[in-house]
């Protein structure tokens, strides 16, 4: 069987969501991996007023791109930017541009999507479902087509907790949906909303399990494959909340299961896949599950340790507060920390900005990380099992060679090192931090502590002063236990004493007492219990009533 890169060489392959974080990451890995692929057709539409082709060379330009402009730096002749934007008819392509991508066309990955949770139904269907089948349409014109891989995500199926790798039915039949759409405003179309989605979160799951459907039965007669990752781990993309000491506390629980999955273990299945169907052919459409729960299991709650330690070892410079995340899956706890430790905190720090002149943000900031958290719940208090058998087979068969160039064996992640990683990823790629900023990283990180101990030592008194100092009862309670401490301590300082001396003890004795050692110290151990009892009661009857 021919190796994987052999398998590119010379192919013409069609991407969507080159801009987007998983396609741009699958552009560079396909071309510094598989060198000699002939060429890649990039489907961009015009935005801000850029052109697809400044779109697309912004995208090179970053450092995700750096190793393959070392090893090969003519990689940009291989790829052409095509306008085209996916919810229009036809993909908004002109003539030439479709003729040129039915006639070279070998394989197609289709990563584009949007990824908005909260995104309105209408346009979720759009961007998910309608632009998914109109590239389904576009690719039966494809006269050499060989492979039609798309994207989706684990969570597609998420109504159920064990998930096979195949494609289910769908919750309503996407043509009838498409259909009652366009003849809805979109007061009704959000009042219903919540009916259509059912038992799913949010319209991003329910729309990409519209799409897996389209693509089985629309590219009945194509070469399809679909992987579902779950959630993919963006090191160059967003900084982790908990890094700043912003974000403090989530809803999750510490024992449901974090299936991360690294975007590179994505990638190299993506490629490895399409690889597959390409030279095997497979009768029927293959799923792969691209989870890491069911075979390398990890934790939120092991997700928060190392994160906190993580940034507590490699501060983020300028932080907001120290590094803390409470993970609690109760209602009520939940609300209590997001009042106590959110938005206290940026209620007051939005004080100090306006009294120094400057504008509030800090409310602001922790509004929009509350709604993104939101919509993550039901992510971090849920566990999935996701069989994974495609994948293993897909795994046994790679060659040596592009087992180590193609890594999809997730169980030889090791997590630990993976978060400490992915933390110092968005300290140096995403907020230019140097880690030779460290030492005044960690200075004011003591400042940060040092005014927390402050804080709290102040409302230790405020407390006393407030709520004990005014209370009989408290003040009763602490005087009892102050002179408990003192009187024994006093105590085991006399006897100490006394036992040190017992010759001036026997001269104050009748000659009758005046025994052996052994039966003098006996005494006097029942003398002093006895006295010691009698200045507990004493000091009892003295407390104020």
């Amino acid at each position: 069987m021919v190796s994987i890169p052999e398998y590119y060489e010379g192919k013409n392959v069609l991407l969507t969501g080159a801009t987007g974080f998983l396609g741009k990451v699958l552009l560079e890995k396909l071309l510094r991996s598989c060198p000699k692929v002939n060429s890649v057709y990039v489907l961009v539409r015009q935005k801000a007023g850029q052109t697809p082709q400044e779109r697309v060379e912004e995208v090179l330009s970053g450092k995700l791109f750096d190793r393959l402009r070392d090893e090969n730096p003519d990689f940009r002749e291989k790829i052409i930017a095509i306008n085209s934007e996916l919810t229009q008819p036809k993909l908004a392509l002109s003539e030439e541009d479709k003729e040129v991508i039915i006639e070279s066309t070998n394989i197609i990955f289709h990563c584009a999507a949007t990824v908005r949770f909260n995104e309105n139904l209408r346009d979720a269907v759009q961007l998910n479902v309608i632009a998914t089948r109109q590239l389904i349409l576009l690719a039966q014109q494809m006269k050499n087509l060989e492979v039609f891989m798309h994207v989706s995500t684990a969570y597609a199926y998420c109504n159920r907790k064990h998930i096979d790798e195949v494609v289910y039915p769908p919750p309503v039949d996407p043509k009838k949906l498409i259909d009652s759409l366009e003849w809805m405003d979109d007061g009704l179309v959000n009042d219903i909303t919540p009916k259509l989605i059912g038992d799913r979160p949010n319209t991003y799951i329910y729309t990409k399990a519209l799409a897996e459907y389209v693509v089985q039965q629309e590219g009945a007669k194509l070469n399809v494959a679909i992987v579902r990752p779950s959630i993919v781990g963006a090191s160059w993309k967003e900084p982790f909340p908990a890094g700043k000491g912003i974000l403090r506390t989530i809803r999750a629980s510490n024992n449901a299961l974090a299936d991360l999955v690294p975007v590179d273990v994505v990638v190299n299945m993506s490629l490895a896949a399409a690889w597959y169907s390409g030279v095997n052919r497979p009768r029927n459409i293959m799923v792969y599950n691209c989870t890491t729960g069911s075979t390398n299991p990890f934790h939120w709650g092991e997700v928060e340790y190392h994160v906190i330690s993580t940034f507590k070892r490699n501060p983020l410079e300028q932080a907001f507060r120290r590094p803390n995340v409470n993970l609690t899956s109760n209602h009520l706890l939940y609300h209590y920390w997001i009042a106590v430790s959110h938005k206290a905190p940026a209620f007051l720090y939005d004080i100090y900005l306006r009294m120094t002149g400057r504008s509030p943000r800090m409310m602001k900031t922790i509004t929009r990380l509350h709604k993104a958290m939101v919509f993550l719940e039901y992510f971090t208090s849920n566990s999935w099992v996701w069989n994974t058998d495609n994948v293993n087979m897909l795994m046994n068969q790679l060659n040596p060679e592009d087992k180590k160039t193609f890594n999809i064996d997730v169980r030889q992640l090791h997590w630990a090192e993976y978060i400490e990683n992915y933390c110092l990823g968005t300290k140096k790629y995403v907020l230019n931090e140097e880690m030779s900023g460290l030492p005044a990283a960690r200075k004011h990180l003591n400042k940060l502590r040092n005014i927390r101990y402050g804080f709290n030592t102040i409302l230790v008194i405020l407390i006393w002063r407030i709520f004990i100092a005014r209370s009989q009862m408290a003040r009763n309670i602490w005087y009892f236990v102050t002179c408990q401490k003192h009187h024994k301590t006093r105590t085991a300082e006399q006897d100490r004493r006394n036992l040190a001396q017992p010759s001036l003890i026997r001269e104050h004795l009748p000659a009758a007492d005046q025994r052996g050692d052994g039966a003098l110290e006996c005494n006097l151990a029942e003398d002093h219990s006895e006295l010691a009892l009698q200045g507990q009661i004493q000091h009892l009857q003295i407390l104020p009533s």
